[in-house]
């Protein structure tokens, strides 16, 4: 019997409640913990109500103290911890399962509050004290991180023998209707597109103002749009899981009046961090910013449009010069018909539910912390293609000057 313990109640932790108990003869059992348990009652009834197998119970849990969430290890027991809280917590949670030698998955990598800063240092520090304790933790296994990972393996074993470049390519074109509004946290999500951006050439890492790198794409299925080059985590794994690579960018579409409002926020000291005083309280604005924009939960019946995420590779292949691109495509109306949520949620509970899939069915279990990089792509891909991600390919792509 298969339990997993999901840790958080937002929109991916939504998804990935529906995914886990679509596919119940892996997932028999499954605990929904949050600091608001009024929040996993309500997704538990959600999917009871659509009759599903999996047995599912709820807990409160601070996923801030690392002591509260080893006595919910304790008391459930599960095989599996999905973390989809915040990234902040990572590293408690990460504790708590080394604490109790259960497995672990999260989504996003370990940032302190304090710090606009991702990278994986603090989790990979972690890799000797998993391993001796024989236990998995799976980094950044949503869609990007994670699903660009696995197409990165994906594409190495079946179509290169070195891959030299990587552009990441994520795009979405849905529209909630809202003047501005984020699709994932908000506080997360301005953190790191304000941050500075970056991108892997030749063994090192190159830093740029945020935003400062523009270029425009023509997506499959939504077509040209303006996206800007950013950091992003999976940049820092890739540079060193793929063979041969000598550069790799990471795009993300905007609107206009998406920047023009980001813009305008951050001119004006709402999207900070540094704690100011406010009539006698000390505050963070950006935490303030995101208790008066739209909560991302809401967009689902909003959206309207798709999203486009995918990777563009060349390298070569017996000799040859390769180029590929893969990439997928996701309605946001279809996503909220299915699961109530839109493509951003999708995208990522979708995957957190597969890789924890691939630990409890013993194809991606492995002592250690590891990315998803490192593990065999193909059971992977498949289930993409079943649980509602269906990828598709090209060897003649537009490429990105």
């Amino acid at each position: 019997m298969s339990r997993a313990l999901i840790i958080g109640a937002g929109g991916v932790a939504g998804v990935v409640v529906h995914k886990c108990c679509q596919n119940s003869e892996v997932f028999e059992e499954i605990c929904i913990a949050s600091r608001t348990v009024s929040k996993c009652d309500a997704l538990k009834a959600q999917v009871e109500a659509k009759g599903y197998k999996t047995k599912v119970t709820t807990a409160s849990v601070d996923a801030d103290n690392t002591e509260e969430v080893i006595a919910l290890i304790n008391s459930y027991k599960p095989q599996i911890v999905i973390n989809v809280a915040l990234p902040y917590q990572d590293l408690t949670i990460m504790e708590a399962c080394l604490a109790t030698k259960v497995d672990y998955l999260d989504t996003a990598n370990y940032e302190p509050k304090d710090t606009a800063k991702f990278e994986y240092s603090w989790q990979w520090a972690y890799r000797e004290r998993f391993e001796k304790a024989g236990i998995t933790a799976v980094l950044g296994c949503g869609f990007d991180p994670g699903v660009t990972g696995v197409f990165s393996a994906y594409a190495l074993k079946h179509y290169f023998d070195e891959i030299h470049t990587l552009d990441i390519l994520d795009a979405n074109a849905g529209d909630h209707g809202y003047p501005f509004a984020t699709n994932f946290n908000p506080e997360i999500n301005i953190r790191e597109i304000t941050a500075p951006g970056s991108y892997f050439e030749n063994g090192e890492f190159h830093e740029t103002e945020a935003l400062e790198i523009k270029r425009v794409y023509n997506f499959p299925e939504i077509g040209s749009k303006d996206m800007y080059l950013l950091h992003h985590e999976e940049m820092e794994s890739l540079a060193l899981n793929l063979p041969g690579i000598k550069k790799i960018r990471f795009f993300m579409t905007f609107s206009e009046r998406y920047i023009t409002h980001l813009r305008v926020l951050e001119n004006v000291g709402m999207t900070s961090i540094e704690p100011i005083n406010f009539e006698g309280q000390q505050i963070i604005p950006l935490q303030f910013l995101k208790a008066v924009l739209p909560d991302p939960a809401s967009l689902g019946p909003r959206t309207k449009g798709k999203t486009n995420i995918g990777c563009i590779y060349t390298g070569i292949k017996d000799g040859k010069e390769v180029k590929y691109y893969v990439y997928n495509v996701c309605d946001h109306e279809e996503c909220y018909r299915e699961v109530g949520s839109q493509a951003i949620s999708y995208t990522t509970g979708v995957p957190a539910m597969i890789g924890a899939m691939m630990v409890l069915t013993g194809k991606w279990k492995k002592a250690g912390v590891h990315n998803v990089e490192e593990f065999d792509p193909d059971p992977f891909m498949d289930k993409l293609n079943e649980c509602g991600l269906p990828w598709k390919e090209s060897f003649t792509p537009d490429m990105v000057e």
